[in-house]
């Protein structure tokens, strides 16, 4: 294996130069010290390994971990994490030693992670609600989660390190990364990641709209200098001291309004995004001062009713706090965005890194608490009913659902503690009543095996099996009883009749005739609660019909003796 270069080797003492500085300005000397020595440790291993590019591993592991901590607010553990997270795969580093080193719960997120990128996503479609399900259900330590986001923009900054298959790595960052990132509110990094699906899936779209951006430039500039005058002007006069940043909106975004109003790059509604930051506002007249901010805009420009999002009064789930018009600017729309300094740190690092070091009522938080209210976001499903700071609701258990997956790639919710059989309901009916077993991760396992989550699961069928009555014991989801109990009673009709057509043409043989009360003392004579059962025994030949034929003539004869 070639050394690095002299060169790379600058290029990677510088990188790790500047993570240092920027640790050890929130970071205990012990803290930084396991950032040292995990770089250490990499130096010895990773010397001369090589990104697919050609790129020093040290670089990409150097830049993950950079990312994690400017970009996501990420702390010591999840630093050295992303320093480490190739080392076991490409190393003879165990993870008994990074334990020893680094201690149990650096190596439980490494484990975790692991875990997660050894699932053969080849054949998995990414697209549905259970697949993101699956995949944070497989996860303990929600720091696993901002690794692979850190992981996946680092590839998506550079495309040529993305192995083997870019098509796949663009899906799972399209359907899987960005929706969770975005849930979190790290919008910057959403914007990046976006930005790089697109150049990837619509290259020519991408660079025909990052012209026209271009060209319009200098008119661009113009207007909104135009625009933002009045304005500067009415927050000056009310004593605030302000930030006004603006910008075109992001080239996915404009490409999505072009398809979505079927209209081309000329005729989007809103193409330009003015921020306006209130930076010397108090936490209890935050909300006051936006709506002063407002009240200032809409007096200048008509605003279009329809366009007001109010997320200071009720914030996103991921903690976002904002409030936004669009307004009009002559033939164009603007939209304008208002919020405080706080907000505006919220909004441009995401809650992940507010929640690092400040909860509600200013207390610090334990790693715990953090990533409970983390796994919250993740996990709950209404945006707009959520408080990151209600412990109650953010410390979640461990999940009693597991997620399997089909052959064909597709994602199935079974109940904790499912077997084979009841997987194989699930499937479909047939399958179920048909299943002799399965291949689970390749390895052949019998009908009452206990799935655990993100198993790969192959039914094995036979045309001549058929649910017997001991399966009840073997599956726990209702859905997988019902349809045995089905079976078993559709074959005890069938019995039945069978049954009830041998007694009837015996009784016609033997030229006797019965009354009812005849026939319930035959059922009382052989324990039976019902006809039914009755025809059961005589058609799986439980009842010897020669010594029934004599039951019935003593009853018979003793009937008439009554009479």
């Amino acid at each position: 294996m070639e050394k690095y270069s002299e060169q790379e080797i600058l290029a990677i003492e510088e990188s790790y130069n500047t993570l240092i500085q920027s640790v050890e300005e929130t970071m205990t000397l012990e803290e930084v010290g396991y950032v040292k020595k995990a770089y250490e440790l990499c130096c010895q291993k990773y010397d001369g390994m090589r990104m697919r590019s050609g790129r020093p591993m040290m670089l990409h592991v150097l830049e993950v971990a950079q990312i994690a901590y400017s970009e996501m607010g990420m702390h010591s553990k999840t630093i050295v994490s992303a320093l480490l997270h190739n080392i076991t795969k490409c190393t003879d580093v165990t993870f008994d030693e990074i334990k020893e080193m680094f201690g149990e719960r650096v190596m439980l997120i490494l484990k975790g992670l692991k875990k997660v990128m050894a699932l053969n996503m080849s054949k998995i479609s990414t697209q549905s609600d259970a697949f993101r399900k699956l995949f944070l259900s497989m996860i303990d330590d929600i720091r696993v989660v901002m690794l692979i986001i850190a992981h996946c923009l680092c590839n998506c900054r550079n495309q040529g390190d993305i192995d083997p298959d870019p098509d796949k790595f663009f899906e799972i960052a399209k359907f899987l990364v960005i929706p969770i990132v975005h849930r979190l509110g790290l919008y910057n990094i959403k914007k990046d990641m976006e930005e790089a699906v697109m150049i990837h899936e619509n290259p020519k779209e991408y660079r025909e709209i990052e012209e026209k951006i271009t060209m319009s430039h200098v008119t661009q500039e113009e207007k909104m200098a135009n625009f933002l005058l009045p304005i500067r002007r009415g927050l000056s006069e009310e004593g605030l001291d302000y930030t006004i940043k603006w910008r075109t909106k992001s080239i996915p975004s404009i490409f999505a309004k072009m398809k979505a109003q079927n209209v081309p790059f000329e005729q989007v509604y809103d193409l330009f995004a003015v921020r306006i930051i209130i930076n010397n506002s108090r936490i209890k007249d935050e909300k006051a001062d936006c709506w002063k901010v407002y009240s200032i805009v809409t007096n200048l420009y008509q605003p279009n009713p329809q366009r007001l999002r109010d997320w200071i009064t009720k914030p996103k789930a991921s903690g976002y706090e904002s409030l936004h018009t669009t307004v009009k600017n002559g033939v164009d729309w603007v939209e304008v965005q208002i919020r405080t300094s706080r907000m505006d740190e919220i909004a441009e690092k995401g809650n992940a890194s507010h929640w690092s070091y400040k909860s509600s009522g200013d207390k610090h938080q334990s790693p715990d608490e953090w990533l409970n209210q983390i796994r919250g976001i993740l996990e709950n499903t209404d945006q707009s009913d959520f408080n990151p700071f209600d412990d109650k609701r953010a410390a979640k258990g461990k999940s009693d659902k597991i997620y399997i997956i089909t052959p064909q790639g597709e994602v199935k919710q079974l109940p904790l503690g499912s077997t084979i059989l009841d997987f194989a309901f699930e499937v479909h009916t047939q399958v179920g009543s048909q299943c002799i077993g399965a291949r689970v991760n390749g390895k052949m396992q019998p009908i009452r095996y206990v799935l655990s989550n993100g198993d790969r699961v192959e039914i094995q069928t036979n045309r001549r099996q058929s649910p017997k009555a001991d399966w009840l014991n073997y599956v726990s989801t209702e859905k997988a009883k019902s349809k045995i109990r089905r079976f078993l009673k559709d074959e005890e009709m069938k019995d039945s009749e069978l049954g009830s057509s041998i007694f009837h043409r015996k009784l016609k043989n033997w030229k006797i005739t019965i009354n009812d009360k005849v026939f319930t003392d035959l059922m009382k004579k052989y324990d039976c609660e019902s006809g039914i059962e009755l025809y059961n025994k005589i058609a799986i030949n439980e009842i010897n019909l020669v010594e029934m034929k004599a039951v019935i003539l003593a009853l018979l004869e003793k009937e008439s003796r009554k009479d």
